[in-house]
């Protein structure tokens, strides 16, 4: 098997950057679109590499560039022919055939705070309106399962952006760090000094002050009223976890084999993503794993961070994930990404760290019917500027929520009335063939 280069926004196909010959004309009229009920019961794992990756020293290394842009990592093949990744990713290297890497992601900012919002949410940031992240969103259109949050972030929501003006009750649940010793995430135990009837009294207490409280003319109908009915929501779903077997054991980690743990890795990104398929298969819809704010960020010894720290805990969380999926019959069933913000610089600076590059990096995703063993798009000879096919961030969300079978030209409403677009992008057209 080659790598297929799936040249999908346009609809036209080109011959790859390595030569390979990617879908042919034929075929691409049968492309498929993910929009009926078996999309609509995928779900979507995230590992959100804050900060920004390189691409050129991960998944689109360039060995013939001058020694100052390409580094000292050498590429090693993968399973798939024609396809390279960095020596320090071995395992994800065995892996290839299961996962699709998008060369040509570009965006428009440099800054992380805007960047980071713009590829969670699909929008640029607007100081007059906030708004929704994916998992929001999908939180919203698809709903809660098996007593479970719809959208799950490990270890926190910190930086991984909430539900902008949807409203509370579409934004992140933290799970905490399960790579933690003696892990026991919140909210779904009660305290020990309390039973199950004590908290059904108060909770009878705190309904009828609601209530009483909301029937007040000043109150119904304010911002105050919907603070305390997003209050209540919280609460609710609080309770349900706890009434939950099935969701109490899914944040328990420790069910797992010392080997299926190993596999992922001991770190907490690779524990974050064995948490995250067990939730996924207990019924969450979305969840975001990241190892720390701007980890990525690599301004620094970026050679170093990334042979020692860095690429050896994605490497085994990454494939992990993968892997595990696969053997479990959730791959299909299963969308994973991983990205960050924006790529690095391809030159090196005089720190030997690699700064802020929006106008080229790398995204991979797997499951859900993404082809394996695929390329879409190519950097130039320095990874520094898209050569062919550019992917924007919009496109990348819209491609999210096709493969999550969400119409993304649907329009919500704001606060104010004002509609807006889930993604202004256009998906890409992915091929189930992988041969």
């Amino acid at each position: 098997m080659t790598p297929k280069h799936i040249w999908g926004r346009r609809d036209f196909v080109k011959f790859g950057s390595l030569g390979l010959a990617g879908l042919n004309l034929a075929e691409f009229g049968h492309l498929p679109r993910a929009r009926g009920a078996e999309a609509k019961e995928r779900a979507c794992i995230l590992i959100w590499q804050m900060g920004g990756a390189p691409q050129q020293d991960m998944f689109d290394m360039k060995p013939d560039a001058p020694v100052e842009y390409r580094g000292v990592f050498k590429p090693i093949s993968s399973n798939v022919p024609g396809l390279q990744v960095c020596e320090h990713m071995p395992r994800i290297a065995k892996v290839a055939d299961k996962y699709c890497v998008i060369r040509s992601m570009t965006g428009r900012t440099a800054q992380h705070e805007p960047a980071q919002h713009w590829v969670l949410t699909g929008n640029a940031p607007l100081a007059t309106l906030s708004f929704p992240s994916v998992g929001s969103v999908v939180a919203r259109e698809k709903g809660a399962k098996n007593g479970l949050p719809p959208y799950i972030a490990i270890p926190g929501p910190h930086y991984s952006y909430g539900a902008g003006f949807l409203g509370g009750a579409y934004g992140p649940f933290a799970a905490g760090d399960p790579s933690d010793h003696g892990y026991r995430v919140r909210d779904v135990h009660i305290p020990t000094d309390v039973n199950w009837e004590e908290v059904s009294d108060r909770r009878l207490l705190i309904k009828q002050m609601d209530a009483h409280f909301l029937r007040d003319p000043g109150v119904a109908g304010t911002s105050g009223a919907n603070e305390f009915r997003v209050l209540d929501d919280a609460y609710e779903k609080a309770l349900t976890l706890m009434t939950s077997d099935r969701a109490r054991k899914a944040f328990n980690v420790f069910e797992e084999p010392g080997a299926t743990r190993d596999l992922y890795g001991r770190s907490p990104i690779g524990q974050g993503c064995l948490l995250a398929r067990r939730l996924v298969e207990a019924g969450a819809r979305f969840v975001q794993v990241h190892n720390g704010m701007n980890v990525w960020d690599t301004h620094q010894n970026n050679f170093g961070l990334l042979q020692n720290e860095l690429l050896p805990q994605f490497d085994a969380a990454f494939s992990g994930l993968l892997i595990d999926l696969e053997r479990r019959g959730m791959l299909d069933s299963t969308l994973v990404i991983a990205t960050g913000e924006f790529g690095r610089t391809p030159k090196i600076n005089a720190a030997g760290g690699r700064d802020h590059w929006p106008k080229v990096w790398s995204t991979v995703m797997a499951g859900a019917g993404v082809p394996g063993g695929a390329i879409i798009g190519a950097s130039d000879s320095n990874a520094a500027e898209v050569k062919d096919s550019p992917v924007t961030v919009e496109d990348y969300t819209a491609t999210v929520y096709e493969r999550l079978g969400i119409d993304y030209t649907k329009e919500y409403q704001t606060p104010i009335g004002r509609p807006v677009r889930l993604s202004s992008g256009k998906h890409l057209r992915f091929s189930h063939r992988t041969g």
